[in-house]
Protein backbone atom coordinates (compact mmCIF):
# COMPACT_ATOMS: atom_id res chain seq x y z
CA UNK A 1 0.00 0.00 0.00
CA UNK A 2 2.03 3.25 -1.12
CA UNK A 3 1.97 6.67 1.45
CA UNK A 4 -0.77 8.43 0.25
CA UNK A 5 -3.66 5.54 0.01
CA UNK A 6 -2.46 4.25 3.25
CA UNK A 7 -3.25 7.87 5.15
CA UNK A 8 -6.19 7.61 3.84
CA UNK A 9 -7.07 3.95 5.03
CA UNK A 10 -5.29 5.02 8.48
CA UNK A 11 -7.10 8.01 9.12
CA UNK A 12 -10.55 6.86 7.79
CA UNK A 13 -10.44 2.81 8.73
CA UNK A 14 -13.68 2.48 8.64
CA UNK A 15 -20.01 -0.92 1.96
CA UNK A 16 -24.12 0.59 1.27
CA UNK A 17 -27.03 -1.55 3.41
CA UNK A 18 -30.15 -0.25 5.64
CA UNK A 19 -28.48 0.25 9.34
CA UNK A 20 -29.22 -1.72 12.59
CA UNK A 21 -29.49 1.35 15.35
CA UNK A 22 -29.32 0.86 19.04
CA UNK A 23 -30.02 3.60 21.61
CA UNK A 24 -31.13 6.16 18.86
CA UNK A 25 -33.75 5.35 16.66
CA UNK A 26 -33.77 6.67 13.04
CA UNK A 27 -36.54 8.45 10.68
CA UNK A 28 -36.54 7.95 6.93
CA UNK A 29 -33.45 8.06 4.72
CA UNK A 30 -32.93 10.99 3.38
CA UNK A 31 -32.37 10.88 -0.89
CA UNK A 32 -31.71 13.25 -3.57
CA UNK A 33 -34.59 14.26 -5.73
CA UNK A 34 -36.04 17.65 -5.25
CA UNK A 35 -35.98 20.48 -8.05
CA UNK A 36 -33.15 22.58 -7.24
CA UNK A 37 -33.95 26.92 -7.55
CA UNK A 38 -30.76 29.29 -7.56
CA UNK A 39 -29.49 30.20 -4.66
CA UNK A 40 -26.26 32.32 -4.12
CA UNK A 41 -23.44 30.16 -2.22
CA UNK A 42 -23.66 32.20 1.28
CA UNK A 43 -27.05 30.87 1.39
CA UNK A 44 -26.21 27.58 0.77
CA UNK A 45 -23.71 27.12 3.19
CA UNK A 46 -26.09 28.71 5.72
CA UNK A 47 -28.10 25.85 5.47
CA UNK A 48 -25.70 23.26 5.39
CA UNK A 49 -24.72 24.24 8.70
CA UNK A 50 -28.13 25.18 9.95
CA UNK A 51 -28.38 20.65 9.70
CA UNK A 52 -28.48 19.53 13.65
CA UNK A 53 -25.64 18.42 14.56
CA UNK A 54 -26.12 17.96 18.66
CA UNK A 55 -23.80 15.74 20.29
CA UNK A 56 -20.68 15.22 22.70
CA UNK A 57 -20.32 12.03 21.73
CA UNK A 58 -20.67 9.40 19.19
CA UNK A 59 -20.07 5.52 18.77
CA UNK A 60 -19.94 3.88 15.42
CA UNK A 61 -19.75 0.71 14.49
CA UNK A 62 -18.86 0.09 10.55
CA UNK A 63 -17.72 -2.09 8.18
CA UNK A 64 -15.46 -1.28 5.41
CA UNK A 65 -14.09 -2.67 2.51
CA UNK A 66 -10.89 -1.35 0.77
CA UNK A 67 -9.30 -2.10 -3.04
CA UNK A 68 -6.46 -0.79 -4.93
CA UNK A 69 -6.36 -2.51 -7.85
CA UNK A 70 -3.67 -4.96 -6.60
CA UNK A 71 -5.17 -6.03 -2.91
CA UNK A 72 -8.68 -6.12 -1.21
CA UNK A 73 -9.34 -6.28 2.54
CA UNK A 74 -12.96 -6.45 3.98
CA UNK A 75 -12.38 -5.22 7.38
CA UNK A 76 -14.89 -3.83 10.66
CA UNK A 77 -13.98 -0.51 12.18
CA UNK A 78 -14.92 1.07 15.76
CA UNK A 79 -14.57 4.53 15.49
CA UNK A 80 -15.39 6.90 18.67
CA UNK A 81 -15.87 10.45 18.60
CA UNK A 82 -15.51 12.76 21.27
CA UNK A 83 -16.84 16.17 19.53
CA UNK A 84 -13.67 18.16 18.76
CA UNK A 85 -11.51 16.55 21.23
CA UNK A 86 -10.52 13.29 20.03
CA UNK A 87 -11.09 10.52 17.39
CA UNK A 88 -10.12 6.69 18.35
CA UNK A 89 -10.75 4.67 15.32
CA UNK A 90 -9.92 0.59 15.94
CA UNK A 91 -9.79 -1.99 13.14
CA UNK A 92 -10.47 -5.22 13.38
CA UNK A 93 -9.99 -8.40 11.24
CA UNK A 94 -11.98 -11.74 12.30
CA UNK A 95 -12.37 -9.98 15.67
CA UNK A 96 -8.99 -9.47 16.10
CA UNK A 97 -7.46 -5.57 16.19
CA UNK A 98 -4.80 -5.12 13.67
CA UNK A 99 -4.41 -1.28 13.80
CA UNK A 100 -5.38 1.41 15.90
CA UNK A 101 -5.61 5.04 15.26
CA UNK A 102 -6.04 8.07 18.03
CA UNK A 103 -6.20 11.86 16.53
CA UNK A 104 -6.56 14.70 18.56
CA UNK A 105 -6.77 18.37 17.12
CA UNK A 106 -2.70 18.59 17.89
CA UNK A 107 -1.35 15.15 16.61
CA UNK A 108 -2.20 12.07 15.37
CA UNK A 109 -1.11 8.59 16.38
CA UNK A 110 -1.04 5.15 14.67
CA UNK A 111 -0.04 1.71 15.25
CA UNK A 112 -0.41 -1.36 13.08
CA UNK A 113 0.42 -4.92 14.06
CA UNK A 114 1.19 -6.44 10.42
CA UNK A 115 4.60 -5.27 10.38
CA UNK A 116 4.81 -3.84 13.81
CA UNK A 117 5.13 -0.10 13.06
CA UNK A 118 3.55 2.83 14.95
CA UNK A 119 3.42 6.54 13.73
CA UNK A 120 3.33 9.71 16.61
CA UNK A 121 3.37 12.51 14.73
CA UNK A 122 1.58 16.31 13.76
CA UNK A 123 -0.36 17.77 11.24
CA UNK A 124 1.93 19.38 9.34
CA UNK A 125 4.02 16.38 8.45
CA UNK A 126 1.19 14.63 7.61
CA UNK A 127 -0.22 17.58 5.60
CA UNK A 128 3.06 17.65 3.78
CA UNK A 129 3.47 14.47 3.12
CA UNK A 130 -0.03 14.33 1.44
CA UNK A 131 0.37 17.20 -0.36
CA UNK A 132 -2.29 18.56 0.43
CA UNK A 133 -3.76 20.47 4.23
CA UNK A 134 -5.00 17.75 6.62
CA UNK A 135 -6.35 18.17 10.09
CA UNK A 136 -8.77 16.99 12.90
CA UNK A 137 -11.60 18.88 11.49
CA UNK A 138 -11.54 18.04 8.38
CA UNK A 139 -11.33 13.71 9.82
CA UNK A 140 -14.61 14.89 12.03
CA UNK A 141 -16.15 16.43 9.59
CA UNK A 142 -15.89 13.59 7.17
CA UNK A 143 -17.27 11.23 9.78
CA UNK A 144 -20.27 12.75 10.44
CA UNK A 145 -21.29 14.33 7.30
CA UNK A 146 -20.37 17.80 7.00
CA UNK A 147 -18.23 19.70 4.36
CA UNK A 148 -14.70 18.86 5.05
CA UNK A 149 -13.58 22.89 4.73
CA UNK A 150 -15.38 25.42 6.83
CA UNK A 151 -17.06 26.84 3.77
CA UNK A 152 -17.65 30.45 5.09
CA UNK A 153 -14.18 31.07 4.71
CA UNK A 154 -13.86 31.53 1.02
CA UNK A 155 -15.83 32.55 -2.21
CA UNK A 156 -17.26 29.58 -4.30
CA UNK A 157 -19.01 29.86 -7.69
CA UNK A 158 -22.45 28.26 -7.61
CA UNK A 159 -24.10 25.87 -10.75
CA UNK A 160 -26.64 23.46 -10.19
CA UNK A 161 -25.90 19.68 -11.69
CA UNK A 162 -28.44 16.75 -11.54
CA UNK A 163 -30.36 18.51 -9.24
CA UNK A 164 -27.74 19.27 -7.03
CA UNK A 165 -26.11 22.73 -5.87
CA UNK A 166 -22.48 22.66 -7.01
CA UNK A 167 -19.55 24.95 -5.20
CA UNK A 168 -16.41 25.23 -6.42
CA UNK A 169 -13.44 26.72 -5.27
CA UNK A 170 -10.47 27.29 -7.95
CA UNK A 171 -8.83 30.31 -5.84
CA UNK A 172 -5.46 27.87 -6.03
CA UNK A 173 -4.74 27.22 -9.72
CA UNK A 174 -3.43 23.26 -7.99
CA UNK A 175 -5.84 22.65 -5.70
CA UNK A 176 -9.87 22.71 -6.54
CA UNK A 177 -12.28 21.75 -3.99
CA UNK A 178 -15.84 21.44 -5.09
CA UNK A 179 -19.05 20.29 -3.02
CA UNK A 180 -21.92 18.88 -3.66
CA UNK A 181 -25.46 19.71 -1.83
CA UNK A 182 -28.61 17.78 -2.10
CA UNK A 183 -31.72 20.53 -2.85
CA UNK A 184 -34.10 19.80 -0.64
CA UNK A 185 -32.22 20.11 2.60
CA UNK A 186 -28.83 20.93 1.79
CA UNK A 187 -26.80 17.62 2.77
CA UNK A 188 -23.74 16.86 1.56
CA UNK A 189 -23.43 14.24 -1.49
CA UNK A 190 -20.48 15.03 -2.78
CA UNK A 191 -17.41 16.50 -2.35
CA UNK A 192 -13.89 16.43 -4.68
CA UNK A 193 -10.75 17.85 -4.27
CA UNK A 194 -8.56 18.02 -7.20
CA UNK A 195 -4.49 18.38 -7.52
CA UNK A 196 -3.82 19.37 -11.01
CA UNK A 197 0.16 19.31 -10.77
CA UNK A 198 0.30 15.55 -8.56
CA UNK A 199 -2.66 14.33 -11.40
CA UNK A 200 -4.60 13.40 -8.39
CA UNK A 201 -7.98 13.12 -7.14
CA UNK A 202 -9.96 12.48 -4.14
CA UNK A 203 -14.06 11.90 -3.80
CA UNK A 204 -16.20 11.53 -1.09
CA UNK A 205 -19.87 10.89 -1.66
CA UNK A 206 -22.59 10.29 0.97
CA UNK A 207 -25.29 7.67 -0.67
CA UNK A 208 -27.72 8.56 2.12
CA UNK A 209 -28.21 9.76 5.16
CA UNK A 210 -30.78 9.16 8.25
CA UNK A 211 -32.02 11.68 11.15
CA UNK A 212 -31.76 11.02 14.88
CA UNK A 213 -33.37 13.07 17.49
CA UNK A 214 -29.88 14.11 18.03
CA UNK A 215 -28.43 15.18 14.51
CA UNK A 216 -28.49 13.72 10.67
CA UNK A 217 -26.00 11.60 10.40
CA UNK A 218 -24.88 9.61 6.76
CA UNK A 219 -25.29 5.53 7.12
CA UNK A 220 -21.69 5.90 5.49
CA UNK A 221 -19.45 6.95 2.75
CA UNK A 222 -17.30 6.36 -0.39
CA UNK A 223 -14.17 7.56 -0.76
CA UNK A 224 -12.28 6.83 -4.28
CA UNK A 225 -8.91 8.55 -4.74
CA UNK A 226 -7.49 8.65 -8.15
CA UNK A 227 -3.78 9.25 -8.86
CA UNK A 228 -1.09 7.98 -11.39
CA UNK A 229 -0.39 4.30 -9.67
CA UNK A 230 -4.18 3.55 -9.85
CA UNK A 231 -7.56 4.12 -8.14
CA UNK A 232 -7.65 2.92 -4.66
CA UNK A 233 -11.46 2.49 -3.28
CA UNK A 234 -13.13 2.68 0.22
CA UNK A 235 -16.53 1.75 0.87
CA UNK A 236 -17.53 2.48 4.78
CA UNK A 237 -20.90 1.34 6.28
CA UNK A 238 -22.54 2.20 9.46
CA UNK A 239 -23.98 -0.62 11.23
CA UNK A 240 -24.63 0.65 15.16
CA UNK A 241 -24.55 4.32 16.04
CA UNK A 242 -25.46 5.35 19.45
CA UNK A 243 -25.06 8.76 21.01
CA UNK A 244 -23.61 10.73 24.06
CA UNK A 245 -22.79 7.90 25.92
CA UNK A 246 -19.47 7.84 28.23
CA UNK A 247 -16.59 6.38 25.96
CA UNK A 248 -13.23 5.55 26.91
CA UNK A 249 -10.01 6.30 24.63
CA UNK A 250 -7.80 3.46 25.18
CA UNK A 251 -4.29 3.75 23.29
CA UNK A 252 -0.82 2.20 23.61
CA UNK A 253 1.63 1.07 21.36
CA UNK A 254 2.45 -2.66 22.10
CA UNK A 255 6.60 -3.05 22.90
CA UNK A 256 9.25 -3.23 20.55
CA UNK A 257 7.01 -1.42 18.03
CA UNK A 258 9.14 0.45 14.86
CA UNK A 259 8.20 3.83 15.22
CA UNK A 260 8.11 5.53 11.26
CA UNK A 261 9.20 8.80 10.77
CA UNK A 262 7.53 11.29 8.07
CA UNK A 263 10.48 13.57 6.59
Amino acid sequence: MNKYCRLVMFTLMVSTSLLTFVSCKSKALFVAGSESKPLTSDKIIENHYNTKRDFSTLYIKSSAHYEDGKQSQNVTAEIKIKKDEMILISIRFLGITVAKALITPNEVKYYEKIGGKYLDGNYSALSQWLGTDLDFQKVQNMLVGQALDNLKDTKYTTTIVDKLYRLENNADANTIKTYFFQADNFLIKKEEITQKKQERMVQITYPSHSEFDKMVLPTGFNIDAFQKGGKTNINIDYNTVTFNEELSFPYSVPEGYERIFIN
